[in-house]
């Protein structure tokens, strides 16, 4: 049953080189584009669009970087639009590491849909480009980590050269108590090339793809339907950032002769039905 599964779901993506840019997309049958950003216009991230995210050195899994809204104090951008794609840029300046962390229509989110993104990853130990979600309009506080849920739908770390990942934790799986969900894969220039990282959630089922694989796939018929096992019962939002070292980034140390480098996305679209 498992095998069919995945063959129908793979089978109602159309096929897509990871060279085409912009026009196609793996979006299944009946899903319609409900929000996107092809960042192709002006120099910064689409403030109606996007929100930085201001948070120093060591705030979260003991990352090394301090992520700045939009500039850093002497004015390098850590965010960029350029040639028609989005650059989060992660350098050392005045003995600080600086990079991004966007917040994607944080307030409202989405509940369900397909959500894709098409990027190039940074090479070098110590990187930790992410495209994730979380509970969108600050339900945090009231419903702490992990007990919110986070959907991770692509996760590389520099010192596993082209091995993406994709993951969810919730209060019953989760990374603290190894029981998280997870599944990874390498693929051929992960670091260099562009690929795209996908994401299928419906009320039942989350489903991750590279290139238009199936690459993670959980049920809640399979975790439980508990708010502790599957949470994703309310809007999330996008999030796109490079982390520099911490917990899993730095894990293997890191090398700083390897900045400055960049995560690089072409674009992010929300489809749902």
């Amino acid at each position: 049953m498992r095998r069919i599964l995945l063959f129908a779901a793979i089978a109602c993506l159309p096929l897509v080189t990871a060279q085409c840019k912009r026009t196609k997309s793996y979006a299944p049958k009946g899903y319609e584009l409900v929000w996107q950003d092809e960042f192709n216009e002006g120099t910064e991230p689409d403030a109606a669009k996007w929100t930085h995210v201001v948070m120093r050195q060591g705030m979260v899994n003991h990352e090394l970087q301090n992520y700045v809204n939009h500039v850093t104090p002497a004015g390098t951008p850590v965010t960029q639009i350029k040639d028609g794609t989005l650059r989060i840029n992660c350098f050392k300046e005045d003995g600080k590491i600086y990079s991004g962390r966007l917040n994607g229509n944080a307030r409202t989110g989405w509940q369900n849909g397909y959500f894709e993104a098409r990027i190039k990853l940074p090479e070098g130990k110590g990187t930790w480009p992410a495209f994730w979600m979380m509970p969108a309009a600050n339900r945090m506080p009231n419903n702490g980590w992990p007990r919110c849920g986070e959907i991770d739908i692509m996760e590389e770390v520099g010192f596993t050269p082209n091995e993406v990942s994709s993951s969810i934790h919730t209060q019953a799986y989760n990374h603290t108590n190894k029981t998280h969900k997870t599944q990874a894969v390498t693929i051929k220039k992960a670091e260099g090339d562009f690929h795209i990282y996908s994401l299928l959630w419906t009320d039942d089922k989350i489903i991750t793809y590279v290139d238009g694989k199936e690459l993670l796939h959980l049920e809640k018929s399979v975790l439980g339907d508990t708010h502790d096992q599957w949470p994703f019962h309310y809007p999330f939002h996008i999030i796109l950032n490079l982390a520099w070292g911490g917990d899993w980034g730095g894990q293997e140390g890191v090398d700083e002769s390897a900045l400055p480098v960049t995560m690089e996305v072409d674009y992010v679209r929300v489809y749902q039905k």
